[in-house]
């Protein structure tokens, strides 16, 4: 399959991500995407320039960070899948919203145009508050299925959600089939 892989600025979640991209890239034709923040932030979980080292290292190419770059990820360069692993609140209120305007969420906007199937990791500290109704949002939406996911730590954490990234796989398995793995909350 050829699969869109992108990540977005869940700093904290990105090693973990990478540990599925690797898995992803061994058997399927992955095109790296990163949001603008990926690209451009360094933060206390490693620099941009290692995290876009070892994506480039495991996919065999560079990833698109830019919106010009990711448009043609539609109609005219066809994926089989896309993926967002982590997604972010911001990301994901984005999507909910029709906002377009970094190359994660175009990209998202212009495979969507195929009807073929999103697959959304979330990871938000804000998502069973501010973003709860932008998940309900996209789980209304067609060709969009979410990772399963549960509240990272419920005591320390109330309002943040994350998804097991390691039931990854068997979501893009159920997606192509057009169905959502479930139990969702898990």
């Amino acid at each position: 399959m050829k699969i869109g892989y992108a990540l977005t600025g869940s700093f904290c979640t990105v090693q973990r991500s990478l540990i599925e991209l690797r898995q992803l890239a061994e058997n399927n034709t992955v095109i790296p995407i990163v949001s603008e923040n990926v690209a451009n932030t360094d933060t206390r979980f490693g620099t941009a320039r290692e995290t876009l080292s070892l994506i480039t290292g495991i996919c065999g190419r560079p990833p698109i960070a830019s919106v010009v770059d990711a448009e043609p990820l539609g109609p005219s360069q066809p994926l089989d899948a896309l993926i967002i692993c982590p997604c972010t609140g911001n990301t994901l209120a984005k999507l909910a919203n029709g906002i377009t305007d970094t190359s994660v969420t175009m990209a998202a906007k212009a495979h969507l145009r195929c009807d073929r199937p999103l697959i959304i990791a979330v990871s938000s500290n804000d998502a069973l508050s501010q973003n709860l109704k932008n998940i309900a949002t996209m789980l209304q939406r067609k060709s969009v299925y979410f990772v399963p996911f549960r509240q990272d730590s419920p005591t320390s954490k109330p309002h943040s959600l994350v998804s097991d990234f390691g039931l990854l796989s068997e979501t893009l398995n159920c997606a192509m089939n057009l169905k959502q793995l479930q139990p969702l909350l898990i």
